[in-house]
């Protein structure tokens, strides 16, 4: 009876210690992982990789959200998982006859970034919440205590409104904050709406583990991220600059070719502004161009890239943009500039600031960087002799 006894406990302390020896693997390749990029796209994709992958914590399906605490929201970045038992199977099937593991995986998603394109990413990443409201948001009651939150039925249906709770529609959910120095930045939100697995207490711990590292990878990237900005961005205008446009529409162009996209630069200039100037001088010019620079920003696309090219000219480089759908977006630019109220405009010789436009489009008006710039510098030429507050493409 003892010999039986002490092979019961042998088999447990075994048992115990294999499991222990899988979740140490785990958090080492998940954590080397992220020390491979500073890039918050690639973190977040490694971290959720590590969160439902077969060889990683298993769950079906992962959401990472970040706190914003200016705008005090928390915001969905990326979501991973299947949106159906059809679309699991399938991609099971395939993760099991490539034999792929989670260095595969990851790499993956390295050479091809479609996972961004999925359905259930693009909800995941349209959900923004308030920080503050935590009796109908259990994101919001996560991020303000700490703790890491397992839901089932009833707590489930108390949250019923929220709409991470209705775009899931999981009966079981495990909501973990991320923190960086003892501060919140973020949410991992995991399920297995699939499988139906329940969430046990070794996985919240193993998450809990998981979700410590990577609130510290999240605030590298995020701090990294600033530097980059910082040092690429125009002082006065906060768009990017000159030096960065030119990597900018190099990378793009690139990307063009490989992808056979169409790609769209637009050439933006201020009418007459040298007469606003001398008129006024260059302090009152300043705030032309921090308000040009403003219109730019909230009139283009989130995948759209404003630059300050130099003096009172700027750029957008459009991907993925023909010239036709390129043509509205300059004309809706060039008509909200006209209509905003800039300060001391009446100095204008139209009594107004307006600006001119030229586009180029790649492939067809150039196949390199150079040859873009100079097209859609002679198109806004051109918008100039016609009179200018005019859109002309190349």
């Amino acid at each position: 009876m003892l010999d039986l006894t002490i092979m019961e406990d042998l088999n447990k302390i075994k048992n115990e210690l294999e499991r222990t020896k899988i979740e140490l693997k785990i958090l080492y390749e998940v954590s080397n992982a992220m020390r491979t990029t500073l890039k918050l796209d690639e973190i977040l994709y490694i971290i959720l990789t590590g969160v439902t992958a077969h060889t990683g914590l298993g769950f079906n399906r992962a959401l990472l959200f970040l706190v914003n605490e200016k705008e005090q929201l928390i915001e969905g970045k990326m979501g991973i998982g299947p949106e159906n038992g059809e679309e699991a199977n399938a991609a099971w099937t395939k993760i099991e006859e490539e034999k792929m593991d989670l260095e595969d995986l990851i790499n993956a998603f390295k050479k091809s970034d479609s996972i961004l394109e999925s359905g259930f990413n693009r909800q995941i990443r349209s959900l923004k919440v308030s920080l503050l409201d935590k009796s109908d948001n259990p994101l919001s009651l996560a991020v303000l205590e700490g703790m890491p939150l397992h839901l089932t039925g009833a707590a489930i249906a108390k949250y019923q409104n929220s709409p991470v709770i209705k775009i899931l529609g999981s009966q079981e959910l495990l909501l973990i904050p991320l923190k960086a120095k003892d501060r919140v930045n973020g949410i991992i939100v995991a399920d297995n709406f699939i499988t139906n697995n329940p969430i046990t207490k070794d996985d919240i711990r193993m998450l809990t583990m998981l979700a410590n590292q990577a609130g510290l990878a999240i605030e590298n990237s995020q701090l990294f991220e600033l530097t980059v900005e910082r040092a690429h961005s125009d002082y006065l205008t906060n768009l990017w600059n000159h030096g960065y446009f030119q990597v900018l529409l190099q990378a793009e162009t690139e990307k063009s070719k490989i992808t056979k996209n169409k790609l769209t630069l637009i050439m933006i200039d201020i009418d007459d502004f040298k007469i606003y100037n001398d008129t006024l001088g260059h302090q009152a010019g300043d705030k032309i161009l921090k308000n040009l620079a403003g219109i730019l920003r909230n009139q283009s696309r989130k995948m759209d890239l404003v630059c300050r090219y130099g003096g009172e000219e700027f750029t957008i480089i459009l991907p993925h943009t023909d010239k036709k759908e390129a043509f509205l977006i300059a004309e809706r630019i060039r008509n909200e500039v006209q209509r905003y109220p800039f300060l001391n405009e009446e100095v204008f010789p139209n009594k107004q600031l307006t600006v001119s436009l030229g586009i180029a489009t790649f492939p067809e008006d150039g196949l390199a960087p150079s040859d873009l710039i100079t097209t859609s510098d002679r198109s806004l030429y051109q918008a100039k002799k016609l009179g200018k507050n005019n859109t002309c493409c190349a």
